[in-house]
Parts: structure tokens; C-alpha cells; sequence
């Protein structure tokens, strides 16, 4: 009997989650039906469409507008003075008058279809409060006057106080509440980094790790310069199979455990290591959340990035592991102890596998998370849920001390990340992203060239004070109305100068790129903290150098092989 009930209160909640924002009235009696857009083409979530009779004070029905931005309404008792009025925070309400021959036929029961109608951007008190806010909290992640967790939540902090506290004194401070602001964590990254967390918990105590830090000092033979190209050409394969933050969730622990047993600062390793991984990622549909992003806006499947791209990340990389070479050479000739055999007997004896039983288990778990990874695109498994079912799998199977794995996460760096989901989505909420994509619009005209030049490096120099993810999402009808507008665009280049310009951007700082910030959570427990400054200074210099490059490969390969 209880079971019933709760299949009939989950039915009832599902019935009212479904019908929640389409109006007044059972779908059946919708008659008003349109789509909600900005001046770019995004969908405006969550505008208020009201029918309004001319002199009455109360709507006669109203609706919200979907994630899609379409909406529904239901459109019984039209009088003869009828008109819709749409508004939204941060939009300028919008009334709309209905034409005679709409207003007989939603009285003769006919659907009426509006199709897309613009809501235009306003500039509101809260608009500066959010830019504020964003531009305080990359200050104290960059100065380190705060830590970075505490500095994002802050901010979040400031917008909710602008937005519950702040109207009380005056309605247009208002930014977000709570379920908007929460619709901006990307929650795949979260959870798809704390799935890793477990599962790389399991494996380091095999001694796995340790095993590998002889392996690579083997094949370097000593040389820290080779070693270094060593992990940076295992970290550009990894992020060309797998996404550029699983990879270096992998990859991190191998790298501070190698540094720490040659006595040479991790970092020297870390950060060359995670630029490869950015630089490489790029040149698969599944190496960075923003190809994934790019991939399905503009139908663009694996082969397309790889044929397109590969070159152009070759010609990136290879210029990294140059730069890399000379900004880490103080670093790289005073680590290491040569081949001596004493250090060869060190690494030797601490490289057990203290645990075959559990590392071949975890290898098997591993080998089909990777399977998932690769070919889960193709029945829309995300590789968020491939981490989590591997970690419960492998939970399951070695059944280690589940509070130690959980106490394993590195809740500080989750919590960093959800926070500056949240402050990144403010600054979306009110408009600022929209208003540089409109800037970029704007100068570039007709000009293929212009417009390749300006989408790579304002993508690129924008992805260091902006993440990544957020600005790529922005870009994207951007992106699409100059390719339908700009005579040989349509060759999809633009698109692949945005994932060239987001991804490789994202080294220029440490909030580029989902991959910087698990790095560094993961060096800072290590006692190897990677500071916003630092991260500019070594990142900046690689940025131009790669972006560059990549550069020269987008304009030979589409405009003079095309």
C-alpha cells in the first residue's frame, strides 16, 4: 500500500513539474504558442508571457518561457483590446499587439503560432553589481588575498544579497535566485570529478603511482628534459581520448609523485603538463567540453575535429614542449640525481604494487570506463556518469573503507568550482557575455579573415578571465550568424577557430579551463599551491605561442588549401 501511494504522490509531482509555467489551463487548451529569443539568437529562459486585456489590471493567463525558450499559452475569454506583455529580469518588457485575424481565430478555438519574438537587453543596477563582483573575485584568486574557494563564495555571496536583500530597497539590484543560479553549475564537470577523485583514491594505494615514477625515470633515463616530454605527450594523448579533466586528474598524482622522488618542483612538471593537455584536447569532439559544446551546435562529429585540427594541435604542441624546455630549464637541470644507481635502487624499491589484487580489479574498471568514454557519445552517456557508475563499480567490487574514499574528494575544489559556476553565470544572467559577443559581431563585418582572427584571440585572451565553458556557450550563435553571413564561412571554419581560441586560451590562467583548476586543487593538498599569478606568467607566453600557431594552421588550411 505504501508503495502505491508513493508511485501515486511521484505521478501527481511529475504531473505538476510538467505543466509548471505553461499557463492556467490543461495543455489541451493551449491556443498561443511562440519562442522567446535575445538579440543573438539564445533562448530566454524563463520570461513571463501575459495576455492582458486593455484597462484590466490582472493578466487573464500567463506562462513562462521554457529552457528552449518556447512557451504555451492558454488564450480562453480574448476580448477585443487583447495584447501579450513579455518581461523578464534584465530584458526590456516587450508588449505585443495581436493582429485582428489572430484574435478571431483564437475566439474560433485556432492555434495561434507568433514564432520567435526578440526581448532586447537593458543595463540594470544588478548588471554592475555582477560585473563587480566577477571582476573582485579574479582579483583576490589573483592577489591571494583570499583562497580561491572562499574568494568564489564571496561573490556568490554578494549576489544573493543583491538579489533577496537588495530589491527590498530597490527592484532592479535583483541578479538570480537560487534555482537560476544553480541551473549554471555544470554539474557533469562535478560530478565527473568527483567520480575520478574516488576512483584515483583506490588506485594510488596499489602503489601503481609509484610504479610509474620508476617507469618514467627509466625511459628518461635520467634526464629531467626528456621526462618532461615524456609526460607531456602521455597527457596530450590521454586528453585526445578522454576529456582534458579527467585526464589530468590522472595525470596529477603520477606528475607530483615523479617531481617529489627526483627532488625538482612539481610545478616545473605540472604546468607544462596541463597546457599540453588543454593544447591537445583540442583536437577531438570529446577532448574538451567546449568541442562537445561546438560539436552538437554545429553538427560536427569526431572526424571533423580530428581532420581539421590535428595539424594545427601538432604545430601547437610541439611549440610547447619548446617553450616549456626554456621557461623550466633552471628548473630541469637542478632536479634529478642523473643515473646513478643509487637513485636507480631508490625508485626501484619503492616502485611495489603493494596491492595485484585491487590494481587488476581497478584495471578492468578502468578498461571499460574508457570504453564508455570513447563510445558513450553514441547513446548520450556524458562522461560524468560513466565516473560515478566506474567508482560505484569498483567501490563495490574492492569494498575499501567507504569513509576513507569519500573523505578522498577534494570537496574544497568542488565547492570552488560550483561557486564560480554561479558568479560566471551572474555576469550571463545580466547580459555582460551577451554584450561582448555583440561587440565581436559587430567589428568583423563581412571579413572572413578579420572574423577568423578576431573569434581566435578574443576567445583566447577572453578564456583567461573568463572560463572557458560559459563564453564558448555564449559565442555560439555569434558564431553561427556570421558563418550564414560571411562569404566562405561556410566551411564551419569559424566554429573551429572558437574551439582553437576557447581551449588553448584556457591556459593563459588558472580559471581558463576546468583542467587548471582540478591541477591545482590537487597540487595545493600535495603542498604545491599553483596561485592565479604564477599560473599567468608561465601561461601567458605559452598561450601566444600556441594560439599562434594554431593560427597559421586554420588560415593555410582554409584559405589556401581551400
Amino acid at each position: 500500500m505504501s508503495r502505491l501511494v508513493l508511485i501515486l504522490l511521484f505521478l501527481l509531482a511529475a504531473t505538476a513539474l510538467a505543466s509548471e509555467g505553461v499557463g492556467d489551463a490543461p495543455l489541451s487548451s493551449v491556443r498561443i504558442v511562440g519562442t522567446v529569443r535575445d538579440a543573438q539568437g539564445q533562448a530566454v529562459i524563463g520570461a513571463r508571457v501575459a495576455l492582458r486585456e486593455e484597462g484590466e489590471e490582472e493578466a487573464r493567463s500567463s506562462a513562462l518561457s521554457q529552457p528552449d525558450g518556447s512557451f504555451m499559452l492558454y488564450a480562453a475569454g480574448v476580448g477585443e483590446s487583447s495584447y501579450l506583455l513579455l518581461d523578464r529580469p534584465h530584458f526590456v518588457a516587450k508588449r505585443l499587439e495581436l493582429a485582428a485575424d489572430q484574435l478571431t481565430a483564437l475566439r474560433a478555438a485556432t492555434p495561434v503560432v507568433l514564432g520567435e519574438i526578440t526581448l532586447e537587453r537593458r543595463i540594470t543596477p544588478g548588471f554592475w553589481i555582477a560585473t563587480l563582483v566577477f571582476v573582485l573575485v579574479l582579483f583576490f584568486i589573483a592577489t591571494g588575498w583570499l583562497h580561491n574557494t572562499l574568494a568564489a563564495l564571496f561573490g556568490v555571496s554578494v549576489l544573493f544579497a543583491a538579489s533577496y536583500l537588495g530589491v527590498l530597497v530597490r527592484a532592479d539590484l535583483f541578479i538570480f535566485e537560487l534555482p537560476r543560479a544553480l541551473s549554471y553549475i555544470d554539474w557533469d564537470v562535478i560530478f565527473l570529478i568527483m567520480g575520478m577523485m574516488m576512483v584515483i583514491a583506490v588506485v594510488e594505494h596499489t602503489g601503481i603511482f609509484q610504479w610509474l615514477a620508476y617507469a618514467a625515470y627509466r625511459g628518461s633515463r635520467g634526464r629531467l628534459s626528456v621526462l618532461l616530454v615524456i609526460l607531456m605527450l602521455i597527457a596530450s594523448l590521454g586528453s585526445a581520448v578522454l576529456d582534458n579533466v579527467t585526464t589530468m586528474l590522472l595525470m596529477t598524482p603520477i606528475t607530483v609523485r615523479i617531481a617529489l622522488t627526483l627532488k625538482v618542483n612539481p610545478l616545473a612538471l605540472l604546468m607544462p603538463t596541463v597546457m599540453a593537455s588543454n593544447v591537445a584536447g583540442v583536437s577531438t569532439l570529446v577532448g574538451t567540453p567546449t568541442n562537445i559544446l561546438i560539436g552538437s551546435f554545429a553538427d560536427i562529429g569526431f572526424n571533423g575535429f580530428l581532420a581539421n585540427l590535428t595539424p594545427g594541435v601538432l604545430m601547437a604542441l610541439l611549440g610547447l614542449i619548446v617553450y616549456s624546455q626554456v621557461a623550466y630549464r633552471r628548473d630541469l637541470a637542478g632536479g634529478g640525481e642523473g643515473t646513478s644507481p643509487k637513485l636507480l635502487d631508490k625508485l626501484e624499491a619503492s616502485a611495489r604494487i603493494s596491492e595485484p589484487g585491487n590494481l587488476r580489479k581497478a584495471g578492468w574498471v578502468g578498461l571499460g570506463m574508457l570504453v564508455l568514454f570513447v563510445f558513450g557519445e553514441g547513446i548520450h552517456l556524458v562522461p560524468a556518469v560513466t565516473a560515478v557508475m566506474g567508482a560505484t563499480a569498483l567501490l563495490l567490487w574492492i569494498r575499501p573503507d567507504i569513509e576513507a574514499m569519500v573523505k578522498a574528494v577534494d570537496w574544497t575544489t568542488l565547492v570552488f568550482f560550483m561557486m564560480l559556476f554561479m558568479v560566471v553565470g551572474g555576469i550571463q544572467e545580466v547580459g555582460l557575455i551577451s554584450q561582448i559577443a555583440v561587440l565581436i559581431a559587430d567589428l568583423v563585418g563581412k571579413n572572413l579573415v578579420l572574423a577568423m582572427l578576431v573569434v581566435i584571440w578574443s576567445g583566447a585572451l577572453l578564456s583567461t578571465v573568463i572560463a572557458n565553458i560559459p563564453f564558448t556557450a555564449a559565442m555560439l550563435p555569434v558564431i553561427g550568424f556570421l558563418t550564414a553571413n560571411i562569404p566562405g564561412a561556410e566551411s564551419q571554419v569559424l566554429f573551429f577557430c572558437l574551439s582553437v581560441g576557447a581551449a588553448m586560451g584556457g591556459n593563459g590562467s588558472l580559471i581558463g579551463a576546468s583542467a587548471n583548476m582540478v591541477t591545482a586543487g590537487i597540487a595545493e593538498r600535495a603542498g604545491y599551491p599553483i596561485t592565479y599569478g604564477y599560473f599567468l606568467r608561465k601561461g601567458m607566453p605559452a598561450l601566444l605561442v600556441t594560439v599562434g600557431l594554431a593560427t597559421l594552421w586554420l588560415l593555410f588550411r582554409f584559405l589556401l588549401l581551400a
